[in-house]
């Protein structure tokens, strides 16, 4: 099971592109953990991640983040502005597969 953790700035919006991405998960019969947390508390949630996905309004902090989680096996991405606003969870999915065949 992967484990997904998606940061935004409260952990709000991000709460329900959580729900979106594993009512996906389900339908596809993929076993994913997805959490949804401010990027506050990431430093509590990042032994545990396998792949962390950026809120678009988070862009910014893209490259610090990638260096913060250089030598850990990490895969992180920002979520598009189109799958984030869409709340498109079979979308961010594919991001998450593309990714992991990456």
């Amino acid at each position: 099971m992967k484990n997904i953790l998606l940061i935004c700035g409260s952990g709000a919006s991000s709460g329900f592109m959580a729900a979106s991405i594993r009512k996906a998960a389900k339908k596809n019969g993929r076993e994913v953990s997805v959490k949804a947390i401010s990027e506050a508390q990431l430093d509590e949630y990042i032994q545990t991640t396998d792949i962390l996905l950026i809120g678009p309004h988070l862009a910014y902090m893209l490259e610090d983040l990638k260096n913060k989680m250089k030598g850990k096996n990490i895969l992180i991405d920002i979520i598009p502005q189109s799958i984030y606003g869409a709340l498109d969870g079979g979308a961010a999915l594919e991001l998450i597969t593309k990714m992991e065949e990456a």
